[in-house]
């Protein structure tokens, strides 16, 4: 493991007030909040050589995904109403590190958020809306978003809708299977060919200038994508990529191939790079990260040793199981060392059992669009607790990431609403980032 400080310690943050933030009659923002500030000594983040972790807000509730504007205005979306907002925009006026102004808006909640072109969308977890950004980087009419795409496909588990846009006004949006492995109820029958696969567990295209689209008027653009939380546009390569949730247990109806260790440590959560027509294999294949093939599912005639999936695309790369990545950015700033520009930061959402390992911000190295060396542990202990004998509940699950005009990349925290700024100050100069291959 390389040499890791403390980043964060007895820091000051802010503790947001709520208590006055209903919109006023007018429909515009009303008046922001002043906040006051304390300290949390339980977050302590190990961070590579030369960087620094600072928390500079807290209490915000479900925060998911967030989004960061060219003056450093940032929005927040989250995933359970806070005083009847979804969307919160955090300001920090006074230039010291620490958020003290709030606004609310949006009576929706949900996960997705993505600045791009002077608008700010945002999704509920059926429906993706834009508001038009002025001059001050405010959204103009809070109480009037436009409504791009209604109608998608909304269950009880994993019904979040992350999105991205591209330079050619294109919107995509995830739509996730609510069936682990598509099973027949009550069985470890698969569904042949599964039906989910026409309105869910996959990437769907929109348009993003266009009002009232329903879900018809969208194009499937990948399937077989069990559930992407994160993903994020590649300017550099002008692609796709996301981040897929692996499935679940393999040994409740197949114990004669597959133990509780395998349900464990199968199947890797998955990075693809995908383009129009792609099919990453869910359900009828997993990735296996030991024997670093695609494997033919249990459910549909596999034993633990039987390939499939020719014709599924293979992903570019295969993290620990059940780490849950639900953040994706790639970095275009240049504050952070060369090695970093261009490549992938990953917010893991839990924690994998076999390497007892997560709630942490991993990274990529990417050269020429493409990944260019292993995965590495960037940001650690946002769970505050050893993983491998745990004490006390985890503090802090990362979700979203976002890059701030300075360089700077920002993390929010779901569990308890905590926004973390991450800096480098120090030298590139043996600069290493913590290999997971070190830390299993």
């Amino acid at each position: 493991m390389s040499k890791t400080f403390i980043g964060i310690a007895c820091l000051m943050a802010s503790l947001l007030s709520w208590d006055s933030l209903a919109e006023n009659h007018t429909g515009k923002y009303p008046k922001a909040v002043r906040t006051h500030k304390k300290s949390d000594p339980s977050s302590e983040l190990k961070l590579p050589a030369g960087f620094s972790g600072t928390i500079v807000a807290q209490d915000l509730g479900s925060a998911r995904h967030i989004a960061i504007t060219k003056t450093g205005d940032i929005y927040v979306k989250l995933a359970k109403l806070k005083d009847g907002k979804g969307i919160y925009r955090l300001r920090d006026t006074d230039k010291d590190g620490l958020i003290d102004e709030t606004t609310g808006f949006g009576d929706y909640p949900g996960t997705g958020i993505f600045i791009n072109n002077g608008y700010l969308y945002a999704s509920s977890n059926s429906s993706v809306y834009r508001y038009k950004l002025n001059d001050k980087q405010e959204v103009d009419s809070p109480d009037q978003p436009e409504k791009l795409v209604s109608g998608l496909r909304e269950k009880d588990r994993d019904k979040s809708k992350s999105i991205a846009v591209d330079n050619q006004n294109n919107l995509y949006v995830n739509i996730a299977s609510d069936n682990d492995a598509c099973r027949e109820a009550g069985t470890g029958k698969g569904l042949m060919p599964c039906p989910l696969l026409d309105s869910a567990a996959g990437i769907w295209k929109f348009k993003a200038n266009v009002a009232d689209q329903s879900f018809a008027s969208g194009t499937r653009y990948a399937t077989g994508l069990k559930n992407v939380v994160g993903l994020d546009w590649n300017t550099k390569n002008n692609s796709l990529f996301v981040l897929m949730h692996g499935r679940g247990k393999f040994d409740d109806f197949y114990p004669q191939y597959y133990t509780p260790q395998n349900s464990a440590e199968l199947p890797a959560e998955t990075m693809y790079e995908v383009h129009q027509g792609d099919d990453a294999g869910w359900p009828y294949i997993y990735y296996d990260p030991v024997q670093k093939k695609k494997m033919l599912a249990p459910e549909y005639g596999g034993d633990g040793k039987k390939t499939g999936g020719e014709k599924a695309i293979s992903p570019v790369v295969a993290f620990p199981a059940h780490m849950a990545p639900n953040g994706l950015l790639f970095y275009t700033g240049t504050a952070f060392p060369e090695r970093y520009r261009n490549g992938a930061f990953i917010a893991f959402h839990s924690q994998s059992q076999p390497i007892h390992k997560g709630y942490l911000v991993g990274f990529v190295p990417f050269k020429n669009g493409k990944p260019a060396g292993p995965w590495e542990i960037f940001a650690d202990n946002f769970a505050g607790v050893d993983l491998e004998k745990p004490q006390g509940p985890v503090q802090h699950r990362p979700c979203g990431l976002a890059q701030g005009p300075d360089g700077s990349i920002y993390v929010t925290d779901d569990l308890n609403g905590t926004l973390f700024k991450i800096s480098y100050k120090g030298s590139a100069k043996g600069q290493k980032s913590m290999t997971a291959s070190k830390k299993k």
